[in-house]
This record gives C-alpha cells, sequence and structure tokens, in this order.
C-alpha cells in the first residue's frame, strides 16, 4: 500500500508540475481557457468540499466570489496583493461563519432557496452601496498581475484546496460530515455537533470560493455586480460538480473540462440563449448519470468485478 500511495503521490507531483509550465506553452486564447478551467475546478472543488459529504446543495458560490472580486477592487491599489487577498479569505470566513450558524439549521429545498436568495441579496446591496454611496457602478481594476500570474495562484489554490479535503476526509469532521450526509438525526443522537461541523466546513469552503473570486478579479479590468454576482456561475459550479460526481473530492475535475469547453462555445454561438441551455445541461446530468461520471465509472467498474467472480 505503501509503494502504491508513493507512485500515486509522485504522479500527482509530476502532474502539477506539468500543469504550471501551461503559461509558457500557450498563446493568449489558449491560456485564457486554461484560466477559465483552473477558476472553476477551484470553485466546483470547494463547492464538493462541502456539499459533498452533507448533501446540502448550495448556490451562493458566485455571492462569495464575487465578494472577493469586489475586495480587490476596492483595497487593489491600496495596498500589497498578498495583504488584500488574505483580506478576502478573511472577509469570506467572517461572512461564511455568520450566514453558517444562521442558516445551516436548515435542510433540503429550503437551504437551496436560502442560498439562492443569499445571492441575490448580496448582488442587491453591492447595487445599492454603489449607486447610492460611492455615486457609480462598477469599479476599474488597475493591478499589476499578469494572466500567467493568475493561473499559477489559481493552480496553487486548487493543490490547496485538494490538500485540504484529503486531509478533512481523513479527520474526525470527515467522518461526523459523512454520519451527517447519510442521516442527520443519527448524528445528532450518537453525539456529534452538527452545527459545528458543517459551519467550520462551510466557512472553509466559502473562504476558498471567495479567494478564487480575487485572484480573479484582475482578469476582468473592469467589474460591476452584475459581472461579479453573476448568479449562472453558481448553476455552473452546481451542473460541473454533479457531472463529475460529487461523492469523490476528485470528481468536480471530470465535469469542469469538458463544460467549460462546452459553455464556451455555447457561450459563443448561442448567447441569447445560453441559460436556457445551461438549464437543459443541468436536467441532462440529473436524469442521466445521477452520480457523475466517477459514479458511472465505479459503477461499472462492480459490475465488471462481480461478473468475473461469478465466471470463477
Amino acid at each position: 500500500m505503501s509503494i502504491r500511495n508513493s507512485a500515486f503521490s509522485a504522479a500527482m507531483i509530476a502532474l502539477i508540475v506539468l500543469l504550471a509550465f501551461v503559461p509558457l506553452v500557450t498563446n493568449g486564447y489558449q491560456l485564457s481557457l486554461a484560466i477559465n478551467i483552473m477558476s472553476y475546478m477551484v470553485l466546483a472543488t470547494a463547492w464538493t468540499l462541502f456539499s459533498g459529504p452533507t448533501r446540502y446543495v448550495s448556490l451562493a458560490t458566485v455571492a462569495f466570489f464575487g465578494i472577493g472580486a469586489y475586495t480587490v477592487a476596492v483595497l487593489g491599489e491600496e495596498l500589497s496583493w498578498p495583504l488584500v487577498l488574505a483580506i478576502a479569505f478573511s472577509i469570506g470566513f467572517a461572512l461564511s461563519l455568520i450566514v453558517g450558524l444562521s442558516t445551516l439549521r436548515l435542510s433540503g429545498v429550503y437551504f437551496v432557496i436560502f442560498t439562492f436568495g443569499l445571492a441575490e441579496l448580496v448582488r442587491q446591496l453591492v447595487t445599492w452601496y454603489e449607486v447610492n454611496v460611492t455615486r457609480t457602478l462598477g469599479r476599474y481594476i488597475f493591478i499589476d498581475v499578469t494572466h500567467a500570474q493568475i493561473y499559477w495562484q489559481l493552480l496553487a489554490l486548487a493543490v490547496i484546496v485538494f490538500i485540504s479535503g484529503w486531509l478533512i476526509q481523513r479527520s474526525k469532521l470527515g467522518l461526523a460530515l459523512r454520519v451527517i450526509g447519510d442521516d442527520e438525526a443519527v448524528a445528532r443522537h450518537v453525539g456529534i455537533n452538527t452545527t459545528l461541523a458543517k459551519v467550520v466546513l462551510f466557512a472553509f469552503s466559502a473562504s476558498f470560493m471567495t479567494l478564487a473570486g480575487a485572484i480573479m478579479a484582475p482578469r476582468w479590468t473592469y467589474i460591476d455586480p452584475a459581472i461579479a454576482f453573476n448568479p449562472v456561475v453558481s448553476f455552473q459550479v452546481l451542473i460541473m460538480a454533479l457531472l463529475g460526481g460529487v461523492h469523490r473530492l476528485y470528481g468536480p475535475v471530470f465535469g469542469v473540462i469538458p463544460l467549460v469547453i462546452l459553455f464556451e462555445v455555447l457561450l459563443a454561438k448561442f448567447p441569447n440563449h445560453f441559460s436556457i441551455m445551461v438549464g437543459i445541461a443541468f436536467l441532462l446530468i440529473v436524469y442521466a448519470i445521477p452520480r457523475g461520471i466517477v459514479g458511472l465509472v465505479e459503477g461499472m467498474q462492480f459490475s465488471l468485478h462481480k461478473a468475473k467472480g461469478a465466471k470463477a
């Protein structure tokens, strides 16, 4: 087992090194596509970090993503880049604790509706503040961060999210969350502090989303609430995670890559019908492969193994 683990670790390190070379061998459009893939990989994996084991479907992704972007828009030219990222992480963590303590007693469709409403509420609050306080709608971002640096920062964040998820899965917190996902009432009866477990993981998940928004902000140069808090982002992250498979932390990777490419094509060819097509994609994924690509492959492997056992 140790040899297998060593080989797997070596393969992961080699993959990370190869991915780090992407900005050095790609042109403008290819690098832009790679940034999109890496950003959604961070968002979908962070979403799965919480929603995978707990089975709580959150549509608040874009709320935290947009907060990160606006933190950069407000503070990016005043403070050093590492400090801005640290502040964005802290804001995301603090807000997610407040939201988690307020809402994670909800479950099912009530939680879904609330998180969707939260994203819209944050967008409206930012819009009101911009119009009534700053007397402008939208901000320019002039920060000396190249697209290659954005990609490398997202790659580093993706690695941190995966390592964090791997450690959490092997901890008491990870076990508690899996019990909560199976039956929350049972989890409470066996002495698990379900509220604390859910709030802690929700906070880490949301903070990673906030960091992703902060890192992506310099790429746009100009943002406004409609861009930073576009609700389509939350649905795209959900669809990508479901397509890959949320029962495995690495599952969203298999959903992000094909769907980012597909959505790029659809947005370019059918800009006026893009939202409808996203909805159709969601329905097809839910009904055709409810356990995602990873679940489908695992099911096929189990069937083959069972067939071989029957022959033996």
